[in-house]
């Protein structure tokens, strides 16, 4: 009789580049759940992390394998939500897998990826409409 294998918690480190300055925050969505993308808000699993925008990295240890999607935004005012003006993004915006963005958001699928066991790493390039 084997005993069976042991699950080993991962960890996943997201790089940022193309900030166009150290001003606000960094609020990081992670997601498993496609009807959760890109707002994590009706995901109770969802992981999120505000970090200075100053950094150039966020970290998530403790994830179970899977696939996943992570949605950013640059907060530059620190005001916890992303301004609009018309039907423009005033502030950046990123997504895992850096898709093609064309009119709203990338669905799950365009932006998501597989976690597997140990350390993964996923890098994240913020844009800017206005």
């Amino acid at each position: 009789m084997t005993a069976p294998k042991a699950t080993t918690a991962s960890s996943l480190d997201v790089s940022i580049s193309g900030k166009r300055s150290a001003k606000g925050l960094l609020l990081v969505c992670l997601t498993s759940n496609p009807k959760a993308f890109p707002d994590c808000s009706k995901d109770p699993k969802a992981r999120t992390a505000k970090v200075s925008a100053s950094g150039a990295a966020v970290s998530f240890d403790g994830l179970a394998p899977g696939s996943y999607a992570i949605s950013m935004i640059h907060d530059e005012n620190g005001n916890g939500k992303m301004d609009m003006r018309v039907f423009l993004p005033r502030e950046g915006f990123g997504f895992s897998r850096n898709p093609t963005i064309t009119f709203g958001p990338p669905k799950f699928g365009a932006a998501s990826f597989q976690v597997g066991e140990g350390a993964n790493s996923q890098a994240v390039k913020l844009r800017y409409m206005l």
